[in-house]
């Protein structure tokens, strides 16, 4: 397996209290898996794939482990996790357009990158990743304000797997592209497993039509919980939590006038993190709720590979 997360706890700490944003995650990524990870905003996703290369100084780990290849990460040891940061796993990051320093030529930038992780830069391998994202080599030596949006989100996805890592995350990626610029990207990232340069992938988005894609795997999040992960076919078509179907009814479909098929949305907000309710964190939102549901349900197996947290998914 590549990572196995056990019971994952990270707190935000703030002056009302601390934000429970990830409580007791549980899943596994095994190797050459693509897991797309998807959930409404303040579901948890970003703060999971944080916590997995660094936790920032507002939050916490609680408690739980992670393992990658075997060997356990020190999330609470920021120096200790440098052994793993670039070389074992790698974060694209949310805004990752912003993620340039605009006062230094590409190749430059990348040399001192490399430099400070003991590395010799290589120009010729550079390229050669540029190439093959359809870059030209010629980007070295441009400033990041000379490149257009989508070059920029390829550039920086170039940088985060020069060291080949074990795991890398992709942080909500396409949020800021245009559609064409999507796909591109999404399909350097398949690109990206099936050359071998990562061995295996989570990739957080809003946007389940697109991580489907080219996900294996679709794990869905709900107030800092898992809610559903499943292969990503049985997920889209067959899903097993409330939650879940209702996530994947209010996407639109092309070609579907809006007087043949009203969007719908999900009634009702989020709980609040601060003090999150007893039981099943989506009972109030969920026109399945029953009485049992006032208990957390267990992140179980309802077949092969489909683990589901509601009762009635039984």
């Amino acid at each position: 397996m590549a990572l196995n997360v056990t019971d994952l706890r990270v707190y935000y700490r703030t002056l009302r209290g601390e934000v429970k944003a990830l409580d007791g995650v549980t899943f596994s990524v095994a190797d050459g898996e693509i897991m797309g990870l998807a959930g409404e905003s303040g579901s948890g996703k970003s703060t999971l794939a944080k916590s997995l290369i660094r936790l920032d100084g507002r939050m916490r780990h609680a408690g739980g482990t992670v393992e990658l290849d075997g060997r356990e990460m020190p999330l609470s040891d920021d120096r200790g996790m440098d052994r793993f940061r670039f070389r074992e796993v790698s974060l694209i990051p949310q805004y990752s357009m912003s993620a340039l320093n605009p006062t230094r030529k590409i190749g430059k930038m990348v040399g001192e990158l490399l430099e400070s992780r003991g590395e010799r830069p290589d120009r010729a391998e550079l390229e050669r990743r540029l190439e093959l994202v359809g870059l030209s080599g010629d980007v070295l030596d441009r400033y990041p304000i000379e490149l257009s949006g989508g070059m920029k989100q390829r550039v920086v996805m170039v940088v985060s797997t020069l060291l080949n890592p074990s795991l890398l995350i992709a942080d909500e990626v396409t949020s800021a592209l245009d559609v064409s610029s999507q796909k591109a990207v999404a399909t350097t990232l398949l690109g990206f497993r099936d050359r071998g340069l990562v061995t295996s992938m989570m990739v957080v988005t809003h946007d389940i039509a697109l991580v489907y894609q080219i996900a294996d795997t679709i794990m869905v999040m709900y107030a800092g919980r898992l809610a559903e992960k499943a292969p990503a076919d049985v997920l889209v078509t067959a899903p097993r939590h409330p939650y879940t179907a209702q996530l994947i009814s209010a996407l639109p479909e092309v070609g579907v006038r809006h007087e043949d098929r009203r969007l719908t949305g999900i009634p009702g907000s989020p709980p609040s993190l601060l003090k999150p309710p007893e039981g099943c964190r989506f009972r109030d939102r969920c026109p399945l709720a029953f009485d049992r549901c006032a208990e957390q349900p267990p992140f179980a197996e309802v077949a092969p590979g489909h683990f589901v947290a509601c009762w009635k998914a039984e």
